[in-house]
């Protein structure tokens, strides 16, 4: 249906090619001009347009394909931040091992001195790995409590009102991968309660 719409008018634009053709020994009147030019005006009007429409629907076309590179860099670029969170998250528990350890004053002052120093030497490089690569540690000690980056585990009761709501102690820190929360951090919550007398 639409190639006989095409041929037609094809066909329609020849005719009117020949009807537009000067003959050398053919004189034309003066109205007979006026009616070709007219047409040609009508032609050209037409011609005009459709090439407005043409460059209106290229323009579009190619607007939409920049827009469309420039999302799929940006997904690009984004998956290759987060393409590594599962190691990390891995990595995320050694670090837990090592607080851990440097939690237990007892043992840890038991180790050599060239033990410990060489444990946090090592740590000190993980961490700058880890960090270099968009990890944060989230240490809210002290802080009023978010739930959108910290996860309560318990609620302590307090009688002093300014720890009411804040982080009293951080039983797992928290970490952000390029500003992404990866794991929260677990803590204990001040409430604060009226001491009855």
């Amino acid at each position: 249906m639409e190639t006989e719409k095409k041929n037609e008018e094809q066909k329609s634009e020849e005719n009117s090619n020949t009807d537009l053709e000067f003959e050398e020994d053919t004189e034309h009147t003066t109205e007979d001009s006026k009616q070709i030019i007219a047409k040609l005006r009508e032609r050209l009007k037409k011609a005009v347009e459709e090439k407005q429409e043409y460059l209106f629907g290229w323009q579009k076309a190619k607007a939409d394909f920049i827009n469309t590179r420039k999302k799929d860099e940006e997904a690009n670029r984004q998956f290759a931040k987060f393409a590594k969170s599962d190691l990390v998250l891995e990595l995320v528990s050694v670090l837990d091992s090592f607080d851990i350890a440097f939690a237990n004053k007892g043992s840890w002052e038991k180790l050599p001195a060239e033990w410990r120093s060489g444990i946090e030497r090592i740590h000190s490089q993980l961490m700058s790995v880890m960090s270099s690569n968009g990890l944060r540690e989230l240490n809210p000690l002290g802080k009023v409590f978010d739930p959108t980056t910290e996860e309560a585990v318990s609620l302590v009761d307090t009688k002093n009102k300014d720890d009411d709501e804040k982080v009293l102690e951080v039983l797992q820190k928290g970490y952000l991968l390029h500003d992404k929360l990866i794991r929260p951090a677990k803590v204990r919550v001040g409430r604060y309660v009226l001491s009855r007398i």
